[in-house]
């Protein structure tokens, strides 16, 4: 097993004395009030409001997902809850059903599951060996990656000087991708217009702007490297700056070339194997995804924010489910109003596939 890179430390913010009161059952059932900085979500009401108090103004052109970059990447899945109850410890409050709509409705919220350190290499061992025997889609030349998730975020919503918490309905959210990133298209409710946008890489000059990191296509994900160790120095290295501390942004970023993409198996396997030599995380037992289903989850504490960033896998295949940001310190958020509980975000990945054509639906994703 590697070490942890040198002139660091393995800390697990979750087990740090003074934490047991806010990770507690009794704190963790309360209905907090909640919030999310979901970058998408916050950028999307900050326009709607804008347009709302003023004379239209265009609209910025759509870039392909680029994730996540900072407080939670570019490529923020956004949605949330319709009608909500709390269904048990540990399962995030959903609406009665899930929608292609965006409904407005109350935060959601979920029971705080306790992190450990103990266990996470073996962990993450197990979920890189599953990933490197999973079948793996096929793109072949000329495709598009498919890949359709339930989503959904709390924000902060501010009018006149009352700033509440809200969100909008867990809903169907549908992105295509070329390979090579030049085409591209998105369908979220919360965040597009009826029937979807364009996404590009186009910039204002014109010309494509290339691949990286924290926007990667699929061509560029083949030429990473998969080595775990030379994986993990890239990622230091090129998101050096970003991010609330280095090694929350190292977890950032590999949680966002994990969720809306199609690494191949080898650098999938290598991702896993390069988050476990990041300080900091842990393992939760039970975590829940978009989709209500139950999994156990990879995670690490940001501890500016108080945000828990979990990766949720089946508990038995290890198959990777989708991702969950969870607020675990108290006065989170700039209203200080987001308590221990809420779920900022959360998605669900139910297909990841080829197609021929854009806006093309596959028969497993209709």
């Amino acid at each position: 097993m590697r070490q942890p890179r040198p002139g660091t430390a393995r800390h697990t913010p979750d087990e740090w004395p003074g934490g047991e009161h806010l990770l507690s059952r009794d704190e963790a059932d309360l209905p907090a009030g909640r919030h999310a900085f979901h970058k998408e979500a916050l950028m999307t009401f900050i326009q709607q409001e804008t347009q709302e108090a003023a004379a239209p103004t265009p609209a910025p052109p759509v870039t392909a997902p680029a994730r996540r970059r900072v407080l939670r990447p570019l490529f923020v899945l956004p949605a949330a809850a319709c009608s909500l109850a709390l269904l048990a410890a540990g399962v995030l409050t959903l609406g009665s059903g899930d929608t292609d709509e965006a409904v407005a409705g109350p935060p959601l919220t979920t029971a705080v599951g306790t992190g450990t350190s103990s266990g996470v290499p073996q962990l993450l061992d197990r979920i890189s060996l599953a990933a490197n025997e999973a079948p793996q889609p096929k793109v072949g030349a000329g495709q598009y990656v498919y890949i359709e998730s339930k989503v959904g975020t709390t924000y902060e919503k501010t009018v006149g000087d009352r700033t509440t918490l809200a969100s909008d309905g867990i809903h169907r959210r549908q992105v295509w991708n070329s390979t090579d990133g030049a085409e591209g298209w998105l369908i979220d409710p919360a965040v597009t217009p009826s029937g979807g946008e364009r996404l590009d890489r186009t910039n204002e000059k014109g010309t494509q702007e290339p691949a990286y990191l924290n926007a990667p296509t699929y061509d560029y994900l083949a030429t990473l490297p998969t080595d775990p160790d030379a994986l993990l120095e890239k990622i230091y290295k090129e998101t050096k700056g970003m991010g609330n501390s280095p090694d929350q942004q190292a977890f950032t970023t590999i949680g966002d070339l994990l969720h809306e993409s199609l690494p191949p198996a080898r650098l999938n396997t290598a991702l896993y194997k390069a988050a476990a030599d990041i300080p900091g995380v842990v393992q939760v037992k039970d975590a829940v995804d978009a989709a209500g289903r139950h999994g156990i989850a990879v995670a690490r504490l940001d501890e500016t924010s108080g945000t828990r960033t979990e990766w949720v896998f089946d508990p038995d295949t290890y198959t990777y489910l989708g991702e969950r940001t969870v607020q675990v310190r108290p006065d989170g958020g700039d209203s200080g109003l987001i308590e221990p509980g809420t779920v900022l975000y959360t998605q669900a990945v139910i297909v990841r596939q080829a197609v021929d054509a854009l806006k093309e639906v596959p028969s497993s994703g209709a």
